[in-house]
């Protein structure tokens, strides 16, 4: 494993108890991080700590779509640990696999809230943390789906292209600053995200990637370190592809 340094660095994962929030958390514990899981499940989160058993790993029950208690919990990390340096907006769903005139309003609502409303609130939350010290790394995970368009996923898709459009907009703002903000669009990988998807759109989805297989979260979880470090001082407002092959732009 090549070690990015994040040494004394303070960052937060969002869904960072399973899936590639998991990987992520415990590659920065890895790497030298003091991490927060932000999670609503608290028994995947004590798991999560159990398994890793780090002084450096802490959670708080979030729940990200609540602008407030983004807030609340900020200023308690700030207050325990003198700064925030690292924000990763990974907590999101699938939704259900049916077609746009299909789809329940309901649920749409719901994918999108957590999807992209929640990433929106994130960023708009933590940033003046991070001007207070001219410094963060903020990165977003997207979806290959939110470049190419999923059949039978529209609002994943599109909550995953707001996310891309989202990053580009704050990443210039903030390019002026030592604020990084970037986002990674991986092809699908076998989590427990699976289980919210018919097995007909796991098998379409497996069929469009060149490698002829699932991203690992590890390797997610590599490119996500990198983008989160120092070493990374000049990409901004990216958009890392993790496809496999799949991405045609």
């Amino acid at each position: 494993m090549i070690k990015f340094d994040l040494t004394n660095r303070v960052a937060i994962v969002t869904g960072g108890a399973q899936g590639f929030g998991y990987a992520i958390t415990e590659r920065f514990i890895k790497s030298g991080a003091k991490v927060i899981i932000w999670d609503i499940d608290e028994n995947e989160s004590k798991k999560a700590l159990e398994t890793i058993s780090s002084k450096n790993l802490s959670y708080q029950i979030v729940d990200v779509s609540n602008f407030e208690v983004i807030n609340k919990n900020l200023l308690e990390i700030e207050k325990n640990f003198g700064k925030i340096d690292i924000f990763i907006n990974n907590a999101g769903m699938a939704g259900i696999n049916t077609t746009v005139s299909e789809y329940p309003i309901d649920e749409w609502n719901k994918v999108i809230n957590l999807n992209l409303n929640s990433v929106f609130y994130c960023c708009k939350a933590v940033v003046p943390f991070m001007n207070k010290n001219n410094y963060g790394r903020i990165v977003n995970i997207a979806s290959i789906a939110g470049k190419e368009g999923n059949p039978n996923a529209s609002a994943y898709s599109t909550s995953k292209a707001g996310v891309i459009g989202l990053t580009k907009s704050l990443g210039k703002e903030l390019a002026l600053k030592n604020i990084a903000v970037n986002c990674v669009t991986p092809a699908a990988a076998k989590t427990r995200i699976f289980d919210q998807m018919t097995d007909e759109h796991i098998n379409y989805m497996l069929s469009k990637i060149p490698r002829n297989r699932f991203a690992k979260v590890d390797e997610l979880a590599s490119l996500v370190t990198w983008l989160s470090s120092e070493e990374n001082s000049f990409s901004t407002a990216g958009v890392f592809d993790l496809s496999g092959g799949r991405a045609t732009y």
